[in-house]
């Protein structure tokens, strides 16, 4: 660990929460260097959908590396990028009625999302953007202004402007559709919202604590975009790639948005790929308006295209996530209900889930002691207070059993002695809240 004290930044994260040296991994496992096995939850923050050094991809990388490929494109026609291009265009997009133009950006997702702002702002002649409380978009400034996480927006040191945010779904309370809110304020005048060129959501927000949007919610949403003519942009870095059961999370709600940005799983091997797909009317750039040395990643475009030929040739990927999907919301059912004491609660969709502690501290010590019996799971959300499951997607059923096992043992000694915090309702009526404070 010396060398890491000695000279690397103190921003590093991951690394406080796993505090080991690791150099291997394989599917849904993790090694360290004296040779301990994990059961990997984290998954690269949802970039290994396909599981550590997927043998597929594996073997196509090698093959390719192997004849001299070209590794650094910019953006060159390159055969990689054509086989890429072919695939992803005959197996996902086609089969979706999808007509998307593809931008490559730099390799990040925090890069498509602003170019995918920039590309908003460019077509519809107007600066600002909606996005959503506990939105999470990335950590460059336009992003970051879209971003809700405190934390985050705080280490930018400047004022950022050109967002409004608006109220996600469920945060004034069940019952509320705050649509309908989005919608008031855009048809009134007066409201003091500037006309949006876009609006900027995830159908599952990752990092604000897997809050899932209904399917109701964003055919409303998509609804409104429509009726004031204000583009919609759907980030997918996270939650696409088939982490919800679907190659795109939208696809459930029938929705088809005029920008989708995507990043993480895409290459499928852990390499840096990003791309913003769009309508065609709206690709108005001008040639290198937008561009970023790496946004050739040619070793990326062969194992995304290995991914999509293995895993998206047909349903049947697609089926088995959702099947694991049901089990793990199953489990996290019955450890809310065995533990809960009523204020535990489960959220989120397909293999995308999570389960809300209430309190980050509690959430802390249960990842903390599924860490000490091998699991790697982390937290998330505005006070890390729900505990993320963001395990491969291939991942066998035995050991999505057992990781579910440890995580169910974690909870049991966590919650031992102390019980689950009261989550507050801000909306409850004084009498209301000391009736609850009184009730724990």
């Amino acid at each position: 660990m010396k060398i890491f004290d000695e000279i690397e930044s103190e921003v590093m994260s991951y690394a406080r929460a796993f505090p080991r040296v690791f150099n291997k991994a394989q599917g849904e496992y993790l090694y360290d260097e004296e040779g301990n096995q994990y059961l990997d939850f984290l998954a690269g923050a949802g970039t290994l959908n396909y599981g550590h050094n997927n043998p597929v991809f594996k073997e196509a990388l090698l093959d390719y590396i192997q004849q001299d490929g070209i590794t650094h494109g910019l953006d060159l026609h390159t055969k990689a990028k054509r086989e890429f291009l072919e695939v992803f265009s005959e197996k996902i997009l086609q089969p979706r009625n999808l007509s998307y133009v593809v931008q490559f950006t730099g390799p990040t997702g925090t890069n498509a999302v602003e170019a995918a702002l920039k590309i908003a702002r460019k077509y519809k002649g107007r600066e600002n953007i909606i996005s959503f409380t506990n939105g999470f978009h990335g950590c460059s400034l336009a992003a970051l202004a879209a971003t809700g996480n405190s934390h985050h927006r705080g280490a930018s040191g400047v004022s950022m402007s050109g967002v409004t945010r608006m109220p996600y779904e469920g945060y004034l309370g069940d019952g509320i559709d705050t649509t309908a809110y989005l919608d008031k304020v855009l048809s009134d005048s007066s409201s003091g919202i500037d006309h949006p060129a876009a609006v900027l959501v995830e159908t599952v927000q990752g990092e604000g604590g897997i809050n899932a949007a209904s399917i109701e919610w964003l055919r409303n949403l998509q609804s409104v975009c429509t009726k004031h003519d204000v583009l919609l942009i759907v980030d997918d870095i996270q939650a696409g790639c088939g982490r919800t059961g679907s190659y795109f999370s939208f696809e459930e709600a029938g929705i088809v948005p005029d920008i989708v940005t995507m990043s993480k799983s895409l290459s499928g091997y852990g390499l840096p790929f990003a791309v913003v797909l769009m309508k065609p009317d709206l690709d108005q750039w001008k040639p290198g308006e937008h561009n970023g040395t790496f946004r050739g990643n040619n070793l990326a475009f062969v194992t995304a295209a290995a991914a999509i030929n293995h895993y998206w040739s047909d349903d049947t990927f697609a089926r088995d996530v959702l099947r694991k999907g049901e089990y793990i919301e199953q489990r996290l059912e019955r450890i809310v209900d065995k533990y809960g004491d009523g204020n535990m609660t489960t959220r989120g969709r397909g293999m995308f889930r999570g389960l809300n502690c209430v309190s980050g501290d509690l959430a802390d010590k249960i990842t903390s002691e599924a860490f000490r019996n091998g699991l790697v799971i982390e937290t998330s959300g505005a006070d890390d207070h729900v505990v993320k499951t963001l395990c491969p997607l291939t991942i066998t059923d035995a050991n999505l059993t057992r990781a579910l096992d440890i995580i169910e043992a974690a909870v049991s000694k966590a919650v031992k002695g102390e019980g689950v915090p009261v989550e507050r309702n801000f909306f409850a009526t004084e009498f209301e809240e000391q009736t609850l404070a009184g009730a724990a």
